[in-house]
This record gives C-alpha cells, sequence and structure tokens, in this order.
C-alpha cells in the first residue's frame, strides 16, 4: 500500500511543500509560493512531469495552502487520493520539552508558541503554518518535527553554558543546536555507505548550506554540535557571524547602536557577506579567482572556521570513521571540502582529488583509497527524515490508536475532507 506524507516549511513570506512517497522515495510534487502577503506572489509548482510558475491570490498563508491543493489538484497527485498518513511541519525550535517528533494537538502548539521567546524569528512563522494547515486539511494528522530533536542527546558538559544557573533555570539559556533533520538523515546514510552499524560509528557532520553547522555524531547519537542557544552560533554563514565574543554586542550597545539593529547585523549582514559583499559562495570563487582580495580572505576564513571545528570534534570523539559534507556548499564545492580538510593529512584525513573534483551526484567518498578517516559527500533529504519520522510516529500511535488525529463527524454529517 502506498503511503505518503505533506511535508509543509513555512517562512515569514513563504510556504515549501514536498508530498514524499515513502515506499519509493519519490515526490510526485513539490514546490514553494513566494512572496505571501506581499506584491505579486506566486507560486512555482512540479507535478506529474509539468512545471509552472503563476501568479496565485495569497494574502496570507492560508490561502496561499489553498492555491497549493488547487496546483495539486490540477496537476496530480491531489491530496484527497493521495494515501496520505500524515502532514509533517518543520519546527525550528523544540526548546527543552520536544526531544522528538509529536502529533500537533492544541496544547502542543500552544507550546511552541510559547517558545517563540528562544526562536523569535521561526517559531511563530511555524506556528501559524501549523494552525492554517490543521484548518484546511482536518481529516489527517499534523506533526511536528524539530530541528533541535536530534540534539537532545547532547550530554550536559556540551549543552550548559557558564553562565549564572538562573539564566539557564528561568530563561533556558543552553545549547540547543539545530539542522537536527539533516544531520540525522546524513549520519544514517553515511553510516550506510561505509557499510558499517549506526551504533558503531562516529562521524563529523558538516552541513554547509547559507545556514551551517557541524556536528559530532558518536554511534549515530548527537554528542556535540557548533549552533547554540539559536542557529547564530558556530561556522561563518551565508549572512550569519558564526563565533564570536559576546562582549562585541556590549560594545555595540555602549557605542550606539540599537538591539534590533545588532540583531540585523549578525543575522542578516555578517558572515560571507559581510567578509566579501556577497553570501552565495558561487559568486565569491568568482570573485577571488579574478583578484578580489576580500573574497579570498572571506574563503579563508571559511574553511579555517571548519577546519578548527573538526579539530574539535575528532577531539570529542576520540576516534573517527568519516567527515561527512552535506547541505548546498557541502555537497557542491570540492575546493571548500578540500581547504577545509588540509593539513589534516595527521589525523588520517587525506581528499583525493581525483575523487573530489570528478562531477557526481549522489552518496560518495572523496578520500584517498588507504586515508584512515573517510572523506564523504552525502545530499541531505530533510524533507524524506520529516516524512519518515512522521509516518513512523503515527504508525506507533495507531497500535493503540486506530485513527490518529481524525475528526468525528457530527451525527448525520459525512466524513471531514479538506476543506478548500
Amino acid at each position: 500500500m502506498t503511503r505518503r506524507v505533506f511535508v509543509v516549511n513555512c517562512g515569514s513570506s513563504s510556504l515549501k511543500y514536498r508530498l514524499v512517497d515513502l515506499d519509493s522515495h519519490r515526490s510526485p510534487a513539490w514546490g514553494i509560493v513566494e512572496r505571501i502577503g506581499g506584491p505579486d506572489p506566486r507560486i512555482i509548482h512540479e507535478g506529474s512531469g509539468r512545471r509552472e510558475a503563476r501568479p496565485v491570490a495569497a494574502a496570507d498563508h492560508e490561502a496561499a495552502l489553498r492555491a497549493v491543493l488547487d496546483a495539486l489538484d490540477r496537476t496530480g497527485p491531489g491530496l484527497a487520493g493521495a494515501a496520505l498518513v500524515a502532514v509533517a511541519h518543520r519546527v525550528v525550535h523544540g526548546g527543552d520539552r520536544f526531544s522528538a517528533p509529536v502529533v500537533v494537538d492544541d496544547e502542543v502548539l500552544a507550546a511552541i508558541r510559547a517558545l517563540s521567546a528562544l526562536a523569535p524569528l521561526h517559531n511563530p512563522v511555524n506556528a501559524m503554518g501549523l494552525e492554517v494547515a490543521r484548518r484546511v486539511l482536518v481529516d489527517v494528522p499534523h506533526v511536528a518535527v524539530f530541528d533541535t530533536a536530534f540534539h537532545h542527546t547532547l550530554p550536559p558538559h556540551a549543552y550548559t553554558y557558564a553562565v549564572p544557573v538562573e539564566w539557564a533555570r528561568e530563561h533556558g539559556v543552553r545549547r540547543y543546536g539545530f539542522h537536527g533533520t539533516s544531520h540525522a538523515y546524513v549520519a544514517r546514510t553515511a553510516a550506510r555507505l561505509l557499510d558499517r552499524d549506526p551504533a558503531r560509528t562516529n562521524l563529523i557532520v558538516l552541513h554547509l548550506g547559507n545556514g551551517a553547522s557541524a556536528a559530532a555524531v558518536a554511534g549515530g547519537v548527537s554528542v556535540d554540535t557548533s549552533m547554540g542557544l539559536t542557529p547564530l552560533e558556530g561556522l561563518v554563514m551565508g549572512t550569519r557571524s558564526g563565533d564570536l565574543d559576546p562582549a562585541v554586542v556590549l560594545h555595540l550597545l555602549r557605542s550606539g547602536l540599537g538591539r534590533d539593529e545588532i540583531d540585523d547585523g549578525l543575522n542578516r549582514e555578517s558572515g560571507l557577506r559581510a567578509l566579501a559583499g556577497a553570501s552565495d559562495m558561487r559568486e565569491i570563487h568568482r570573485r577571488a579567482d579574478g583578484g578580489d582580495a576580500a573574497a579570498a580572505l572571506a574563503l579563508d576564513v571559511y574553511c579555517y572556521r571548519i577546519r578548527k571545528y573538526v579539530g574539535a570534534y575528532f577531539a570529542v570523539l576520540g576516534h573517527v570513521d568519516a567527515i561527512v559534507f552535506t547541505a548546498g556548499v557541502g555537497e557542491n564545492d570540492p575546493e571548500v571540502r578540500s581547504r577545509s580538510l588540509s593539513g589534516l593529512e595527521a589525523l588520517g584525513i587525506v581528499v583525493d582529488a581525483a575523487r573530489n573534483t570528478a562531477p557526481a551526484h549522489g552518496p560518495r567518498v572523496v578520500s584517498s583509497e588507504d586515508a584512515a578517516v573517510a572523506v564523504l559527500v552525502v545530499p541531505t533529504d530533510e524533507e524524506l527524515e520529516m516524512a519518515t519520522q512522521a509516518a513512523d510516529l503515527v504508525a506507533a500511535r495507531a497500535l493503540t490508536d486506530p485513527a490518529p488525529g481524525t475528526v468525528e463527524p457530527a451525527p448525520g454529517e459525512p466524513p471531514a475532507r479538506a476543506r478548500r
């Protein structure tokens, strides 16, 4: 029997979606609604071999979701006949409450909203997407999958900051980590590529996209990660600073900058954009190759920070079976891979130039044949991981509840269906 999950990822002015077939691991349809609530919103939709980009009426996220359902009905497969077992929603911050996916009810939704203090740019939008989708798709369970959940296994010495204990107790100040869905999927896939039991495999996973994070994974379990209370800490990113002396913020406040100005500067105007004037690594390579000193420095800083974390996590793990690159830069930039690991030969890490630069897709080995530590490239698939986790949760609940998430009709009414 075909099992499908509809995956939803709400942004402040966008709605990304993907229908995932769990048996084939293929996607019959996917797309995005852009500029929700703004001028000229549009949908880019692919389904059944057809691609369309057209304007839509999307004054809010509910209207955007209804436009998505219409596109699915028009191109197929519509959700009504899609054998849908769940709707999976990306939620950025689960705090210390949510350590695994959860079927969403009113109490869970309220808790996600309450965690907005820890992720003010993300959780309110994630909660809004959940509220809208539950209103539109009423006859299927909705599952929240948290970016932070995979890192709930961090030991206290890894997640605890050396700050007043009241800050942790009263304000939730600790390391949470993010990109957990990606790290979980990539770690499991990497172990399979190595033909090893994940429970006996130690990995350093480098998720290098516009956002970037490193994770030390011991036996399939996250034991340290570079992002902290928020996604700002750690590696240099497209527009985020990464590691920074916290006194910089105090210095800027005393110098007259406002709180929101500093927040915006660290999250949207720092990182590669601050160093090179561009956040896209392809543009930075182009400028550096053309003699742009600022772009060359940006590349140096970016790769140096990665190398520092690889060395630190090697010490954390003691023994490392593989370094794994994933996400947009990690999967597609051989120069970043090579430069980030240069000088680590004494640790048994040797990148093979021919393998590293060979045009290829899919999971692959790019280290030398005799290297003690494998270097892998594993394309991430966060939507498939979310869909799998959501379906597994719903199946487990079905053992005690034969119809999780269903809505009982009022007397004389037909069963609830997706409301348009």
